[in-house]
């Protein structure tokens, strides 16, 4: 990578809190070495109280743009010129680009994760999803799910903060795709066990089961889970959740991780910032050989 860096390097950032464990600037920085791009990538620690100056950072610096994560998806927004329809109407921004100043927020994870499914040949559309969580990842899950053909979401959340995303999420659902949503407490533990056990894939997009709560699960119990259901963390920092690990205990079929969602969201957002697409079957077997 040094041998690329001279005075003409265009810079593009990863703006999250925590981010160390971020596996992006290694994605990103080979498929710019692979392609002979003169760009770095580089993660820095932003949480919500440094994020207006952090953008505007993007502005001062010239740089090509940033990728957005926890605690900032949303947060963002007010500080950027304009969004693309899909991150309007997901309400959470996971990329930005930045044209002469001007600063456009997109969202690439529902695609990501969607995309993801279809490279293990998996096809969700016309099923019913079990989904926790209303973040930035969890809404972009559920709406691209929605518009992409997924018949009926029960999503979850706590009454919490994210309580009143949750419930504009499943509005926007019924009222823009063709998906039937329903809102449910999390905290209704014999709910979501009937529910899961009614649905053809279970989805966790919380930070359950990241560093530092790499020993929590949502599910604790196997039986939970049917053998023939997938079952999708979108963790993947460890590679393997305690999530996942009920699910492999129960003999569930699909058992996946976020790191083919990570992979695809990533390739989306490459393509925005160069114009050029991303050597995905390289990247993917440098991530899967690495880790």
């Amino acid at each position: 990578m040094t041998e690329r860096i001279d005075g003409h390097t265009i810079l593009i950032g990863l703006m999250a809190y925590p981010i160390r464990h971020s596996m992006s600037p290694t994605m990103h920085n080979n498929a710019f070495t692979k392609l002979g791009l003169n760009y770095a990538y580089l993660a820095f620690e932003v949480t919500n109280d440094t994020l207006p100056q952090a953008i505007e950072a993007i502005r001062t610096l010239d740089m090509r743009g940033s990728n957005i994560s926890m605690p900032n998806k949303q947060k963002v927004i007010p500080l950027l010129d304009q969004l693309d329809p899909a991150a309007e109407m997901v309400g959470a921004v996971n990329t930005i680009v930045n044209d002469a100043g001007k600063l456009t927020g997109y969202c690439t994870d529902g695609t990501g994760f969607m995309q993801s499914l279809k490279d293990e040949n998996l096809d969700i559309t016309g099923e019913k999803m079990v989904l926790v969580g209303a973040g930035g990842a969890g809404t972009a899950i559920a709406i691209q799910a929605a518009l992409d053909g997924v018949k009926e979401i029960a999503l979850f959340n706590r009454q919490d903060e994210f309580w009143n995303n949750a419930q504009r999420n499943v509005e926007v659902i019924n009222e823009k795709t063709n998906c039937q949503a329903t809102l449910h407490a999390l905290e209704d533990q014999a709910d979501l066990k009937a529910e899961i056990q009614d649905s053809a894939i279970y989805c966790d997009a919380t930070s359950a089961g990241m560093n530092p709560l790499t020993d929590l699960t949502l599910v604790t119990n196997p039986n939970w889970f049917k053998s023939d259901m997938i079952v999708f963390d979108t963790v993947y920092a460890p590679r393997t959740t305690k999530l996942m690990t009920v699910a492999q205990k129960a003999g569930v079929k699909y058992v996946l991780n976020g790191l083919g969602m990570m992979l695809e969201q990533g390739a989306e957002a490459f393509k925005l910032w160069t114009g050029e697409p991303m050597p995905v079957d390289y990247i993917r077997d440098l991530l899967f050989d690495e880790h």
